[in-house]
């Protein structure tokens, strides 16, 4: 499992629509809006860099009232919940 937190700018006007678009694109697993550097906060989690590139490159970049993004890739999580059996449910080898 590929993970990416990917920082998202948009048209000031366009956060919630941004958002909603990008939360149902294949392998978004949760978009957060923030405060700080970027405008929301997406959280790609995927089986292959192919899919990060479909996620991210054919998917978010694309989504109207994105201008920008940063790509974030994870190496390794340091968490409690195992993650990875979390998002494996039903999906086969």
């Amino acid at each position: 499992m590929l993970t990416a937190i990917v920082l998202i700018d948009t048209e000031p006007n366009k956060i919630p629509e941004v958002a909603d678009r990008v939360a149902n694109l294949q392998g978004v697993s949760e978009v957060y809006s923030v405060t700080g550097k970027a405008d929301l906060v997406a959280m790609v989690r995927v089986r292959s860099h192919d899919d990060l590139a479909d996620a991210i490159a054919d998917g978010i970049s694309k989504v109207p009232g994105v201008l920008r993004t940063e790509t974030l890739i994870a190496f390794r999580a340091y968490s409690s919940v195992d993650l990875d059996q979390a998002f494996a449910l039903g999906l086969d080898e």
